[in-house]
């Protein structure tokens, strides 16, 4: 699994629940109306159901995108149960930590190649800065309702 995606999977906690059964279900409707010739009528009333549920599972949020996941009451809830004092708010390292993750350098380095990262990676402000603010775009884009002064 990739580390945006563990990330998604501790902050949009049913995409992997809801995952798995839209996944079943799109591998057997396939076959079924392709095995059977009277039912051609019906791959057109089930393809736009499988398009619907495979675009969801390709960004890695099937929940996050049936209803917007308020991604700041979901971190303040994690932030409020937790001992330590994190900045999630503009830290990718507290906010890895706080979602139970590795942040270490090398892990953020891995993110920032999965993220398409092509500044200078030695210069680990710039990219932990850039990490930050890409994560939170990749959460709005996948059905989390993120505040816009998170992705500035």
């Amino acid at each position: 699994m990739s580390i945006l995606g563990k990330i998604f999977g501790r902050i949009f906690p049913g995409a992997h629940a809801q995952q798995t059964p839209a996944a079943t279900q799109a591998q057997t409707q396939p076959a079924q109306p392709g095995a059977t010739a009277p039912t051609s009528s019906q791959p057109q009333a089930t393809a736009p159901g499988a398009t619907q549920t495979a675009a969801p599972q390709t960004a890695g949020v099937a929940a996050a995108t049936a209803q917007p996941v308020d991604i700041e009451q979901v971190l303040d809830g994690m932030a409020a149960k937790n001992p330590q004092k994190l900045n999630w708010r503009n830290s990718i390292v507290d906010l890895m930590k706080l979602v139970g993750m590795d942040s270490t350098l090398q892990e953020r380095r891995e993110l920032a190649d999965e993220l398409g990262y092509t500044g200078d990676k030695q210069d680990s402000a710039a990219m932990n800065m850039w990490l930050h603010k890409q994560v939170m775009k990749k959460m709005a884009e996948n059905g989390g309702k993120v505040p816009a002064n998170l992705m500035d």
